[in-house]
């Protein structure tokens, strides 16, 4: 038991006396500490990654959902934009449906005549209301942005390029055309 014990010793005294494998358990130390470092560099890094890809995720999933709310506003827009007008419009739509009712038993003219301009007011006067605006023509200067010339009147009764006559109205909404008016354009003629 005591040659045992003294082996232990021996053993001891021999590897804290040497120098050599006391560097090599600090070496080998040093190493594990540095893997230890870079275990926990990359569990960091690995960590952020994982949060990075989250919110990458969440923003895509975000910006998809935008994109269909868009398209359903759009095609909402599209479907229904012209309710407003129509209602308005529905006030005429009553006012010509009575005309006609109107009309069946209706002998004098004059009366018709009164209830044609009735309705076309009330038409005229929802349209302005809703942004519909005409495109004046007549004596104006051809302008191809307003006018569509369908005709050229060799004349020097009026200026080059003037709108002589109308063949049928213009209208435009806010600044877009939604038609042209129809002109006939005077064309000087040479002497």
């Amino acid at each position: 038991m005591f040659a045992q014990d003294e082996n232990e010793m021996n053993e001891d005294i021999q590897s804290a006396n040497n120098p050599f494998e006391q560097k090599e358990e600090e070496a080998a130390q040093e190493e594990q500490a540095a893997q230890t470092d870079e275990q926990d560099e990359c569990e960091k890094l690995r960590a952020e990654l994982d949060d990075l890809n989250n919110k990458y995720l969440r923003m895509a999933a975000d910006f998809d959902n935008y994109r269909k709310r868009q398209m359903q506003e759009r095609e909402s827009l599209l479907k229904y934009g012209a309710a407003e007008t129509m209602t308005k419009l529905l006030a005429v739509l009553d006012t010509f449906e009575r005309a006609g009712e109107s009309l069946k038993d209706v002998e004098d003219v004059k009366s018709v005549k009164e209830g044609y301009e009735v309705a076309y007011k009330q038409l005229l006067d929802t349209l302005k209301k809703a942004g519909l605006e005409t495109i004046e023509a007549l004596g104006a200067e051809f302008d191809p942005n307003l006018h569509e010339a369908i005709a050229q009147t060799p004349t020097n009764e009026h200026p080059d390029n003037t709108v002589i006559s109308q063949m049928q109205k213009g209208y435009k909404l806010g600044d877009r055309v939604l038609r042209p008016a129809l002109v006939n354009v005077a064309l000087n003629e040479e002497q």
